[in-house]
């Protein structure tokens, strides 16, 4: 069974774009690599685009290439398959993790969601989120606020496993 990505975490963006990736999340990114553990350097895959509404995902290979099947799914020629392409296939890169833990995020996609010194990576279990720290905050706060406005007191996300009724 796959390692899933668990957790918070603030990272420091230099000058470069270079940004630490939690060794954490390397311990999955390496699990969904299947050159690793011979070459140590996990690779991934960074979606961006408008339709991410202001952050970037990262993917490990392997949850990338079931993606990507998925859309090798839809029909030759289709509107589906078209956009899928193009939202998913076009609006991503792959990237290696360097020895020192580190990516490097392009100019234009640190301009893209407003990253400016300090990223905010959420875990989303078979891929990560990667935030503007302060964008983050304030779309949790907000997201949370909306949410738990219709659930009862006492609300127990757990709740909404399994099929649980809200």
């Amino acid at each position: 069974m796959a390692l899933s990505f668990r957790g918070e975490f603030n990272q420091k963006v230099d000058s470069k774009g270079r940004m630490s990736i939690p060794a954490d999340f390397r311990r999955v990114l390496e699990d969904g690599d299947e050159r690793c553990p011979e070459n140590p350097l996990p690779r991934m895959v960074v979606l961006y685009g408008p339709h991410l509404q202001g952050c970037l995902h990262a993917y490990t290979i392997e949850a990338m290439a079931e993606i990507e099947a998925d859309i090798k799914k839809l029909p030759r020629g289709s509107a589906a398959r078209k956009q899928a392409s193009r939202m998913i296939l076009g609006k991503s890169w792959e990237t290696e993790v360097d020895k020192d833990g580190r990516i490097v995020l392009p100019k234009d996609r640190r301009e893209q969601i407003g990253l400016i010194g300090e990223t905010k990576m959420v875990a989303m279990g078979d891929y990560f989120e990667i935030w503007s720290a302060e964008t983050y905050a304030e779309v949790e706060a907000a997201e949370e606020e909306a949410f738990l406005s219709d659930m009862p007191d006492g609300f127990d996300p757990l709740s909404l496993l399994d099929g649980a009724e809200v």
